[in-house]
């Protein structure tokens, strides 16, 4: 198993941010990876982090403003060659829809509930290593 996973983790907001690296600690569950985070705040950063690749799984705040994750997560599934697995963080439980049009492959409510973050984190960064074993 790779010894290090990256998690780009988007949103404006840097409380979530925190919430998202909190929730995952050194490895989000005992069989994963431990995890590197690199943030962003905009929507170019995340484009150029993604050119620049070696991403493992993305996190975006579908709350974020002015680019909301959810219309993030759509364009850079259709922009985006091999374009890793996305978690989305969305409002209310209500917006699961929306998760399943952005091709978002998890979602989990905000505010960040740790051991529900930490198991679709964890689920995500699985099967991404798996495929490239």
């Amino acid at each position: 198993m790779q010894s290090t996973a990256t998690v780009l983790v988007y949103s404006d907001d840097a409380n979530t941010r925190e919430q998202v690296r909190l929730a995952t600690g050194r490895r989000p569950a005992s069989d994963a990876p431990e995890v590197q985070f690199i943030e962003c705040a905009t929507l170019p950063a995340v484009l150029k982090e993604l050119d620049r690749g070696g991403i493992d799984v993305c996190v975006l705040d579908g709350e974020a403003v002015p680019a909301g994750g959810m219309g993030v997560c759509r364009q850079i599934k259709d922009e985006i060659f091999r374009c890793p697995p996305v978690l989305l963080l969305i409002g209310r439980p209500q917006d699961a829809w929306l998760a399943t049009w952005s091709r978002a492959e998890a979602a989990v409510t905000l505010p960040v509930e740790p051991v529900e973050f930490a198991d679709a984190l964890a689920s995500l960064l699985r099967s991404r290593l798996a495929v490239r074993a």
